[in-house]
């Protein structure tokens, strides 16, 4: 419940503001890219487009908290 609770609040305010929704997101296409190395820049290209909404979902309070973390 707590994780579904943090997972809701980062959600929103990845939603509600443009400029670290644009942060997070290339956090997290970064970890992304340096989980997957084997793949070629045009394969991740295409991994990236057809999963970010799923990673961006799943990984929304590991990136608000990198953000925060990141503004210290």
């Amino acid at each position: 419940m707590e994780r579904d609770n943090l997972m809701h609040g980062a959600r929103t305010a990845l939603n509600t503001n443009a400029d670290i929704r644009e942060w997070a997101e290339n956090y997290l296409k970064e970890k992304t890219r340096g989980e997957n190395a084997a793949m070629t820049e045009e394969e991740f290209e295409k991994h990236w487009k057809y999963h970010k909404p799923e990673i961006m979902h799943e990984g929304a309070a590991e990136a608000m908290q990198a953000f925060r973390e990141s503004r210290r």
